[in-house]
């Protein structure tokens, strides 16, 4: 018994580790591309949209770098101020704007069946095809806790236009500075990038898709023919079912690591990556107790039967599972060495894999006791658990008009 569990758990490593995207290696990695290869005339018009609610503290920051970008084409950014409770609204509209490139609009309560986030982003891309009809160019799509380099959107259109990608998307650096954030962070992009395999979202063959909710940058055209924004509608994991959408329509993805775009969003307590996790876990699974069942056993079998092996069995057992614990160990120091953190966090795998195992089944508790997924102070019990599987002619979308601007810039970006 104990020995097909050492056999069973190193036949899925072995799986894991040669036939399963490289998902552990610590690229691709997305850098500024050289002069020589961006020319001027790969500048087409780029509008970045930024959701934002309840985010006084990092909003000025995030807006300054964008407003701050080196971009030679025409670059606009919309922010739609998501019913936020403080002064996110006012300090944006405060930060200085040479270039006329920013706009701030008020964004209306969500409709029916859509999560605060998502329809925000819709009120966005409203508002974008109301100042232009034709699908030229490319949306962004970031978040209003990220800091881009200057070169980030020149780097972003580079890819797309270098290699014909209908998107690029990137898993920017998040903080890890708090011991909670050292302990856990790193882990939520090993396992991230396990679910997600760069290397099959990347393989036009693959059916995998995947994307990063940070960095999103979508050809307008390719947004239109997917049935726009309200193809996602009931989405709580919109940026992935976004990446499905395209690929099933026959799109190219770009999914990689970023070192031009940085999260100020903190996680000073473990209860804060907790309830991170607990947000959508059980979205992620569909809101099936059977998917749930599975993945915690696979948890088990995968993180926690190799150490436990190696530690209490006997004889060959123990030898598989030491070997088959000493490679799970090993496949996390590429990560690491990303988060520039000591190897010996590695030996803590274990035990970060059972916690995020209890936070999914916490995820599940959540859904059953009726919370749902809860986030900025809004709870979503009813949603719709769309992946980019479901009809979106089933869903009934609303379509969202765009919403009244307070300020709007007058210059190049409008």
């Amino acid at each position: 018994m104990i020995f097909g569990l050492a056999v069973l758990s190193a036949l899925i490593w072995f799986g894991l580790m040669f036939f399963h995207g490289s998902f552990w290696q610590g690229g691709p990695i997305l850098r500024p591309s050289s002069p020589q290869k961006s020319p001027a005339d790969i500048a087409p018009d780029v509008t970045v949209i930024i959701p934002a609610r309840d985010e006084a503290e990092s909003i000025q920051t995030a807006l300054g770098s964008l407003l701050a970008q080196d971009y030679p084409g025409k670059l606009s950014l919309i922010l739609v101020n998501d019913r936020s409770e403080d002064n996110t609204g006012a300090l944006a509209r405060s930060l200085p704007d040479p270039k006329g490139r920013l706009t701030v609009l008020d964004g209306a309560d969500p409709a029916p069946g859509w999560s605060g986030k998502l329809w925000a982003v819709a009120q966005g891309v409203a508002e974008a095809r109301r100042r232009q009809e034709t699908n030229r160019g490319y949306i962004l799509f970031t978040d209003a806790d990220i800091v881009h380099a200057p070169a980030h959107v020149s780097t972003l259109v580079a890819k797309a236009q270098t290699d014909a990608l209908h998107m690029v998307s990137e898993m920017v650096e998040l903080q890890c500075e708090s011991l909670p954030e050292r302990a856990l962070v790193p882990a939520f992009v090993f396992f991230f990038a396990l679910l997600y395999p760069f290397a099959k979202v990347n393989d036009p063959k693959s059916l995998t898709a995947g994307a990063a909710g940070g960095t999103i940058l979508v050809r307008r055209d390719t947004l239109a023919e997917i049935g726009g924004i309200e193809a996602l509608k009931g989405a709580l994991i919109d940026d992935c079912t976004l990446a499905r959408c395209i690929k099933q329509a026959g799109g190219r993805l770009y999914l990689g690591h970023s070192c031009l775009a940085k999260s100020i969003r903190p996680y000073p307590h473990t209860s804060d990556v907790w309830r991170m996790i607990t947000r959508t876990a059980y979205v992620q699974l569909r809101f099936s107790p059977i998917l749930l069942v599975l993945t915690v056993l696979a948890m088990l079998v995968v993180w926690v039967a190799p150490g436990a092996i190696a530690l209490l069995a006997h004889g060959p057992a123990r030898w598989v599972g030491l070997a088959t614990w000493l490679v799970s160990v090993g496949s996390f120091l590429p990560t690491l060495r990303r988060f520039r953190l000591s190897p010996l966090w590695a030996l803590t795998l274990p035990f970060v894999a059972l916690f995020y195992t209890a936070a999914t089944v916490g995820s599940a508790i959540n859904h059953y006791c009726g919370r749902g997924v809860v986030w900025k102070n809004r709870a979503y019990t009813d949603a719709i658990p769309n992946d980019g599987r479901t009809n979106p002619a089933d869903l009934t979308p609303s379509h969202p008009q765009p919403s009244r601007p307070r300020h709007q810039g007058t210059g190049s970006g409008q």
